[in-house]
């Protein structure tokens, strides 16, 4: 499924609308405080889901914060004085967002698409990972963990993979909201107060670290493109905060 998802040229995108109705995509410039930014992705979910609002791919960052996701487990927030820790009601366990980080959300309408969570989280992964192609890197997907990894394998030194990008949604009358998050060039040492995602045996990198001095425009112009490949075509729209 995955090679479909990334070589398009002859493919329908495989998570496209049924009307083909484009999706909004918004870009806010300055740091979203997370409370606010929930507030407004349930109030467009609902307002998608009512048929009052057109889909919303929505870009930002936030302030330095850990979110907990409904499988998070105590244990794995390792230093709850360093940021603010929210409670969030997407998949998953504690994971970090904060500057350099590029968070994505999005709110699409699985009832014009596919109802099918599975396929719809594979074709995150596969968004996340059609958008790294553009920068030359191998993202890959793991059975039993979700988000999308880079091997790290250099000479004289034990093969390893870092996760550069993380997934976690959430679907209320099969539109979803969260989303992605992607590394382009946060503070990494900013995860070490978090078991992230729970996995403790790797690590985490981002663009920057591998060695590419990605700008968060041109990693915003790869996940466009790589989007419209995947879930179809896009359409500019105002953020909602």
């Amino acid at each position: 499924m995955l090679d479909r998802v990334l070589n398009p040229a002859t493919e329908a995108p495989i998570f496209g609308r049924s009307d083909n109705l484009p999706a909004g995509w918004a870009v806010s410039r300055g740091p979203v405080a997370y409370p606010d930014a929930v507030a407004a992705m349930e109030a467009r979910a609902a307002a998608i889901a009512e048929g009052r609002a057109q889909e919303l791919v929505w870009l930002l960052e936030h302030p330095p914060l850990y979110t907990a996701g409904v499988s998070a487990k105590p244990g794995d927030l390792l230093d709850a004085d360093r940021f603010p820790v929210f409670e969030s009601g997407r998949g998953g366990q504690f994971t970090y967002h904060g500057p350099g980080q590029r968070v994505a959300y999005v709110m699409l309408d699985l009832s014009r698409r596919r109802r099918d969570v599975r396929a719809f989280v594979a074709a995150l992964e596969a968004w996340v990972i059609g958008a790294l192609g553009r920068f030359n890197v191998a993202g890959e997907v793991r059975p039993g963990r979700v988000g999308v990894w880079v091997a790290r394998r250099q000479p004289g030194a034990p093969a390893r993979e870092d996760k550069i990008a993380a997934i976690g949604v959430k679907l209320r009358r099969w539109v979803s909201f969260h989303g992605i998050s992607l590394n382009v060039e946060p503070d990494l040492s900013h995860f070490n107060g978090i078991v992230p995602c729970g996995v403790t045996e790797h690590g985490v990198t981002s663009l920057v670290d591998l060695g590419l001095p990605a700008t968060m425009d041109e990693a915003d112009a790869a996940l466009r493109a790589s989007f419209e490949a995947v879930f179809g075509p896009l359409a500019p729209a105002d953020p909602p905060v």
